[in-house]
């Protein structure tokens, strides 16, 4: 695969996604769709599936399955929204938060569920596009609560001396409006690779040791065996602290922006 995806007749080219994730469906037309499309189009169908039949009867007094879907709920309200923008403004941002946290969330453990084995956050797409949701809510947050002072106070910050402005400026300019997209895209992105790529390791080893080599070779392939599920466990705790942290940083970015310097 790798000399395929680097030459193409007698040319170089670099690796395209295709060459990893050949087309399932529709091949050779602009609907074409990629085994990790359709992991994103899963696990998008089973998170709507599951909040929709976790909330479509609710009772007072709930079942384990509701119970369930409110714990997952409070804590997006509670300990992210509420706790980083108080009551009124993180129930105004909580629809976004909670999409953005169970988004990430179902889209990570599609990474270590056997016979699916790529999480939908392992290519930039998803990650971009959810970089792009929270830096346009953060903006939006802070013109609506300053509409004349917002990008003053986010590039000219009170406090400093107005000839250091030649240097504080560019800075807050490049740290608040470039990077902290480009930040949120390649953490997740870097993240949900590497696990993919550790996985694929121990059990690709556990394979040719086991099954290629034979022998006295079973015995590392049975400690690579056992690094791959120690592994797994860790991606698992990886999944959830990816969506914590995406989500979490939305909200502080959204904390500064409605801050009443704004």
């Amino acid at each position: 695969m790798i000399a395929n995806a680097a030459t193409y007749g007698n040319e170089f080219h670099p690796p395209s996604i295709a060459d990893f994730f050949p087309p399932v469906f529709f091949e050779g037309t602009p609907f074409a769709f990629t085994r990790i499309n359709l992991v994103q189009i899963l696990a998008t169908v089973v998170l709507i599936t599951l909040f929709i039949i976790g909330t479509r009867r609710m009772k007072l007094v709930p079942g384990r399955f509701q119970s369930i879907v409110e714990m997952g709920l409070d804590f997006v309200r509670v300990n992210i929204a509420h706790d980083l923008l108080g009551r009124k403004d993180g129930d105004r941002f909580l629809p976004i938060l909670s999409t953005i946290f169970f988004m990430v969330l179902f889209m990570n453990i599609t990474g270590v569920i056997p016979g699916i084995n790529i999480a939908g956050t392992s290519v930039i797409a998803v990650p971009l596009l959810l970089a792009l949701v929270s830096y346009v809510t953060f903006i939006y947050a802070g013109l609506k609560k300053g509409p004349k002072n917002f990008f003053k106070n986010s590039l000219f910050p009170t406090g400093v001396p107005p000839f250091l402005y030649i240097i504080v400026t560019p800075l807050e300019l490049l740290s608040t409006f470039i990077i902290r997209p480009v930040t949120l895209t390649l953490r997740l992105l870097m993240n949900m690779i590497v696990g993919h790529l550790m996985l694929v390791l121990f059990f690709s080893a556990t394979q040719f040791f086991i099954f290629s080599l034979g022998g006295w070779w079973s015995a590392l392939g049975a400690g690579t065996l056992a690094f791959g599920f120690a592994f797994t466990l860790f991606e698992l705790l990886v999944a959830f602290l990816q969506a914590y942290v995406f989500t979490i940083l939305t909200a502080v970015y959204i904390q500064l922006a409605v801050a009443e310097e704004h």
